[in-house]
């Protein structure tokens, strides 16, 4: 949230610099206008190929900073509730992709556990598929949040600062700890406060970090059968994954929103929505005793083809 926000402000005030010739110390409340901030807005969608997704986020965070100041600055009042009229542009949703059971197992197959590095990626990818983690929940996550005792929890720090704790599995707690007895640690920081995955300087992994080793094993994971992914695989698809399999494994979206720290249920229901498969069954389930099961004429028989229009007449 604090890494959007940041990137919003360095378009805004790069914005400001370069199409209004107005230096950052030079910026006054009274710059801010509607139509100023609708121009930025459309520049992002025209000069840096934003989505509208992305626009969308970077006016949350205008939103947001201009009701903090309208306080500080009552005599901007009329044009901050301008600006705060601002809608969101609307957007086509998109379909929510998940990688299926198999095409999971073959992912995490694929690092080689004998190097360090493998061995770091592949339990990398594990914990971020079990837990259904952020990726930001994962670059933050530390050894005092991991308790490896039965019942297996990790602690993971989400968004505003709210704190959940989240199971895991037998197979992913054993992984882990393998992997925290071979990982190198850093002498400069008590045990506990280590960050769990860590680069060759002993330092957190970032977003584009993860990315690229998904990337990596994504590339080598599509030349296998039965990976016939179409889509980018990025660290949300891990998260995506296992809610759907989740749901199909028939638990009730109201644990699986406490399980991925959702506000609200209907955040979660995207993910009945997407999960096709069971809906498929359910449907073949109620109908089962309704549609024909009789084997259809064979049309490309001239005879049959008479009949039937024959009877039609009748």
């Amino acid at each position: 949230m604090l890494q959007s926000y940041s990137v919003t402000f360095k378009l805004l005030l790069s914005f400001f610099e370069q199409a209004k010739a107005i230096k950052p110390d030079r910026l006054s409340m009274a710059d801010l206008t509607r139509n100023t901030i609708v121009d930025f807005l459309d520049r992002l969608e025209s000069a840096r190929d934003c989505g509208v997704t992305t626009r969308n986020q970077r006016l949350v965070a205008i939103h947001s900073f201009v009701r903090f100041v309208q306080k500080q600055s009552p005599e901007n009042l009329f044009e901050f509730q301008k600006i705060l009229n601002i809608p969101d542009k609307k957007c086509a949703k998109t379909v929510v992709p998940f990688l299926t059971g198999e095409e999971m197992r073959i992912l995490l197959s694929m690092p080689d556990p004998s190097t360090q590095k493998g061995m770091r990626n592949m339990v990398l990818m594990a914990v971020l598929y079990d837990s259904a983690a952020r990726v930001q929940e994962i670059i933050d996550l530390k050894v005092k949040d991991l308790r490896l005792d039965k019942p297996s929890v990790i602690t993971l720090h989400g968004k505003g600062q709210k704190t959940r704790h989240v199971p895991i599995t037998e197979k992913t707690k054993n992984l882990l700890e393998s992997y925290l007895r071979c990982s190198p640690g850093n002498n400069g920081v008590s045990n506990g406060e280590q960050y769990v995955f860590v680069n060759q300087r002993k330092q957190q992994l970032t977003r584009w970090g993860i990315s690229y080793i998904i990337d990596k094993y994504v590339d080598l994971a599509s030349q296998h059968e039965g990976f016939e992914v179409r889509f980018p695989v990025t660290p949300h698809v891990f998260r995506h994954s296992k809610s759907v399999h989740l749901l199909q494994s028939g638990v009730n979206l109201i644990y699986i929103k406490h399980f991925l720290g959702h506000n609200d249920c209907s955040t979660t229901q995207i993910y009945a929505k997407a999960d096709t498969e069971t809906r498929r069954k359910a449907l073949e389930a109620a109908y089962i005793d309704i549609l024909p099961t009789s084997e259809l004429p064979d049309w490309s028989d001239d005879k049959n083809l008479m009949e039937y229009l024959s009877s039609l007449s009748r």
